[in-house]
C-alpha cells in the first residue's frame, strides 16, 4: 500500500526558504540538487512511512507521533495520519532544533 506524501504550509515555506538561502549563498545548482534530494527522500515515505526514527527532541517529552529522515545536514519531520504522511518541517539539523520543534509543532 502506497501512502499519500503530503506537504504542510510550514513545510512548504521551509523547503522555499532553504532553496532561496543555498540560491544565495552558494549557487542555484546547489539549490536545485538539495530541493531534489529533499523531495526525493519525502517521496519515499509513500511506500516505507515507517521506516524513519523519532526525532530525539521529541521523544523526550514522550511524544512519538513524529519521525524523521534525514538527507544530511537537514531533517524532514512528518507524521502519519491513517494512509498519509505529513511533512510538518524541513530543517538544517545544525539550527536548534528543540526550540524549532517546540514552536513549529508544539506551539509553543
Amino acid at each position: 500500500m502506497a501512502y499519500a506524501v503530503l506537504l504542510t504550509q510550514g513545510a512548504e515555506q521551509d523547503l522555499e526558504a532553504l532553496y532561496d538561502y543555498i540560491a544565495d549563498f552558494d549557487s542555484i545548482t546547489s539549490a536545485d540538487y538539495v530541493l531534489d534530494q529533499l523531495l526525493e527522500v519525502a517521496q519515499s515515505l509513500a511506500n516505507f512511512p515507517e521506516r524513519g526514527t523519532y526525532p530525539k527532541e521529541l521523544s523526550a517529552l514522550g511524544i512519538r507521533e513524529y519521525r524523521q529522515v534525514f538527507f544530511k545536514p537537514y531533517r524532514v519531520i512528518y507524521r502519519i495520519i491513517g494512509e498519509r504522511v505529513y511533512i510538518t518541517l524541513v530543517a538544517d539539523g545544525r539550527r536548534d532544533m528543540q526550540a524549532l520543534l517546540a514552536r513549529r509543532l508544539l506551539g509553543s
